[in-house]
């Protein structure tokens, strides 16, 4: 997962494809305990979302929930940019000790990214295992975002200024690890979490950077039914 201590996780395959399936209705309904302000304009529910494609992300801008869409990948170290300067992207972050992520860890920076379902590769030419989440769970990503970011993430594009996001991965959990025994994506299910992710300081919210809870995730797609799966 690490490289340089960055976590570039488009070196590695990992979760880079997840969906977000919910309303646009649904998600403004899951933040009843704030005023929420819906920047979102007319959202379509995604089966597949991608690494450098827009997707819905929820920041707190004081003390209102905000929804708008970013593009999923975080700037690299210029180290990582192409001989024309084209910066990839980062699409999910392990080593929040490195310095490149430490400016992006406060609050400020930090999001929900909502899912409904996320994907890891079984290997070539075996397609993808699907992992996902009871009817009544809420899943969100553990994100970090940055505003107005100007990069070229495409030649054919030139410079272009975007707000970037990623996610948090750590070490995966029961159902994950047969399938990708190295990380997985940090997930929250729970308002607290939530709340908890968007507001406190690093040393309280940095415990958050912990695998989902066994027994959470059904796998479909060639693993084993979450309910079948081994325990570590």
């Amino acid at each position: 997962m690490e490289k340089n201590g960055i976590g570039t996780a488009r070196r590695t395959a990992i979760c880079n494809l997840y969906s977000a399936a919910r309303t646009q209705d649904e998600l403004r309904g899951l933040f009843d305990r704030r005023q929420v302000d819906d920047r979102l304009g007319n959202l379509e529910p995604r089966d597949q979302v991608y690494p450098d494609q827009g997707a819905p992300i929820v920041h707190l801008d004081g003390e209102t929930i905000v929804l708008k869409s970013a593009r999923w990948g975080m700037p690299s170290p210029k180290q990582y940019h192409s001989a024309s300067g084209i910066d990839r992207g980062v699409t999910n972050i392990r080593n929040t000790g490195s310095p490149h992520w430490r400016r992006w860890l406060g609050p400020q920076h930090r999001c929900l990214v909502p899912l409904t379902a996320f994907a890891e590769p079984l290997g070539k030419s075996r397609g993808n295992a699907w992992f996902r989440f009871p009817d009544d769970a809420t899943p969100m990503f553990a994100g970090i975002w940055v505003e107005g970011w100007t990069s070229i993430r495409k030649l054919k594009d030139g410079e272009t200024k975007d707000d970037l996001f990623a996610f948090l991965t750590t070490e995966p959990n029961a159902e994950v690890a047969p399938i990708h025994p190295k990380a997985m994506p940090v997930i929250l299910t729970e308002q607290e979490e939530w709340e908890t992710w968007l507001t406190a300081e690093w040393a309280e919210a940095k415990a958050l950077q912990s695998p989902l809870t066994d027994g959470m995730l059904e796998v479909e797609n060639g693993g084993q039914r979450g309910k079948d799966s081994g325990s570590s």
